[in-house]
């Protein structure tokens, strides 16, 4: 009798991808990139055990927001207390802190549970083309032709 193959999560291989943000649309990165970190794009994916691997994303403040959602589009988050709701457009948001939404979006995209906060730490966002990863030899991924 076969049995279906489950990971175990000592025998996890684990590659570090970099991912160029340039002119890329958002939600089209963030659904693969998240892909990726779930480790989807591998043979041996499980959805018990973290088998996906380390992205870098790098140019953040280049990504593309298509249509009219740089004035339309909001984020939303409130401080808990009274009249504390807190609002900014991508726009906005993409101009001061481009890290911090590229991010947002990828997690968005993620499990809401342990595993899926566990997953969002292997993500790596630079407003730039600078990173410090370089020591873990990266593997340039070019998602235009996996989109």
């Amino acid at each position: 009798m076969r049995t279906t193959y489950m990971a175990k999560p000592g025998e996890v291989d684990r590659k570090w991808y970099i991912v160029d943000a340039k002119d890329i649309p958002l939600g089209r990165l963030a659904s693969t990139v998240a892909s990726i970190l779930r480790g989807k794009n591998k043979p041996t994916f499980t959805p018990h055990v973290d088998t996906g691997d380390n992205v870098i994303v790098i140019n953040a403040a280049e990504v593309k927001l298509t249509g009219k959602k740089a004035k339309t589009k909001i984020y939303y988050h409130h401080s808990n207390h009274p009249g504390g709701l807190k609002q900014r457009t991508a726009g906005d948001f993409l101009a001061n802190d481009p890290e911090k939404m590229v991010e947002k979006t990828i997690k968005g995209m993620l499990p809401h549970t342990p595993l899926g906060r566990k997953m969002g730490m292997k993500l790596h966002v630079y407003a730039g083309t600078d990173h410090k990863h370089v020591a873990q030899k990266p593997e340039v991924l070019d998602i235009t032709n996996l989109i």
